[in-house]
């Protein structure tokens, strides 16, 4: 971590299979969804062999999305933060950057040629979620957790940043926060 005059920097690599929020978001996002499939594949179709098809292809497509990420990001996500007088910058780091657009691009073109806009649609969305800045003024709430050394900045409806810091770093990333929201009336 380093501090430049009024700047506040620092670069951590998080598990993504291990961090509560994460894991949380990552079950909000893909258990919800998947899990709500499974229920009605296997409630509608009575005993339909049929069915253990269906399920076993969601579970295989599970499984190989986690081996992807293993293989592909190493298990981790590499990010940076930035704090300043004007708010909180989270940034993918440029390694991890590099193979994010890769991905993303092939999911805008896989998306595009098998004329599905949705999935082209999300392979743009993330893209554009690889840098996310929030303006202190804009933040409506937050939440520090100590015991994971993580602080929750929430904005507008899709102005969220985690902020992941390290044990040494949370108590003057926090005091940094709480200075700079007194300023902003907040």
């Amino acid at each position: 971590m380093s501090e430049m005059g009024k700047t506040v920097c620092w670069e951590i690599s998080v598990p993504i299979f291990k961090n509560k929020i994460i894991l949380k978001q990552l079950g909000i996002a893909i258990g919800i969804p998947f899990g709500i499939t499974a229920l009605v594949v296997g409630f509608t179709s009575g005993k339909s062999i049929y069915a253990l098809y269906g399920l076993g292809l969601i579970g295989a497509l599970l499984f190989f999305t986690w081996l992807f990420i293993m293989v592909t990001y190493r298990g981790k996500y590499e990010v940076e933060f930035e704090l300043n007088d004007k708010g909180a910058l989270c940034r993918t780091r440029k390694t991890q950057a590099k193979k994010n657009r890769i991905v993303n691009w092939l999911t805008v073109a896989l998306g595009l040629f098998s004329c599905k806009p949705a999935i082209a649609s999300a392979g743009m969305l993330a893209q554009a979620k690889q840098e996310v800045f929030i303006n202190w003024s804009r933040i409506t709430k937050i939440n520090y957790k100590p015991k994971s050394w993580t602080i929750l900045l929430r904005g507008a409806w899709t102005e969220n940043i985690a902020l992941f810091c390290t044990p040494e770093n949370y108590k003057q990333v926090e005091s940094y926060i709480r200075k700079h929201l007194v300023k902003t009336g907040n």
